[in-house]
């Protein structure tokens, strides 16, 4: 628990059909020590059958993998907020149950601000080395055009500001309050007020490949004026120097 260097926040909604997967895959691959807060709207959740018959088959207790009630509403936004604030590591990354993110690619976050200090550390899908696969094709194009413009034009140091798939440092969020209102949107929120701050912002590559079971619910045309707030703000905000 807070002897952990890292928290990995994973909020859930009906991944019954993904969740043995995704912490199978963490449990393996991640190396880092950690535990996983499995973050949860309501107790009808289809997760939560197969997340209790994973645990007593692993005779995982929650020094390793808990299972945290969304403190503040139904919703994916709540979700990532509840898991952040009741992160105990030095660090907490993001990621999401349905398979799209590589959970060996956490390791080399943690590396990456260890080494370098950073207070944010991105998972980027438009960096060398990074790479997409599949997806709605105006949501992919919407988000690789927002990221590599907030680079080349706002300046951002990094290729990807708007993927979920971020490390935090917990001191970093502990000053900060989360403004959000929608959804995902809070990646590209913290990203945006780091580099405001003159905080240290990297990335490392990743390679995302869209779900094969559940049902996504990224809501592009809701949640995309939220994304604009924050996307105009990296160019128009005052930056610390």
């Amino acid at each position: 628990m807070a002897d952990n260097l890292l928290t990995v926040v994973l909020p859930v909604y009906n991944e019954g059909e993904n969740i043995r997967g995704t912490l199978a895959g963490l449990l393996e691959k991640v190396k880092t020590p950690c535990q996983i807060l499995v973050v949860y709207d309501f107790e009808e959740d289809s997760t939560l059958p197969p997340l209790a018959a994973f645990l007593a088959e692993r005779s995982l207790g929650e020094e390793k993998v808990k299972k945290v009630r969304n403190a503040y509403g139904k919703g994916v936004l709540f979700a990532i907020r509840t898991g952040l604030e009741q992160a105990q590591g030095k660090y907490a990354v993001v990621t999401m149950a349905d398979l799209c993110d590589p959970p060996e690619v956490i390791d080399e976050m943690v590396k990456k601000a260890e080494e370098g200090s950073f207070d944010v550390v991105c998972g980027s899908r438009y960096m060398k080395g990074g790479s997409q696969t599949g997806g709605p094709v105006l949501k992919g194009l919407l988000s690789r055009l927002a990221g590599l413009s907030l680079h080349f034009l706002a300046g951002v140091p990094v290729h990807d500001a708007t993927n979920s798939f971020k490390l935090y440092r917990k001191s970093f969020l502990q000053e900060n309050v989360i403004e959000s209102s929608g959804g995902f949107e809070l990646g590209l929120e913290l990203v945006v007020k780091a580099f405001l701050q003159g905080r240290k912002v990297g990335e490392v590559p990743t390679s995302w490949v869209d779900r094969v079971a559940g049902e996504s619910h990224f809501k592009l045309f809701r949640w995309l004026p939220k994304y604009l707030k924050w996307y105009f703000k990296a160019f128009f905000g005052r930056r610390k120097k």
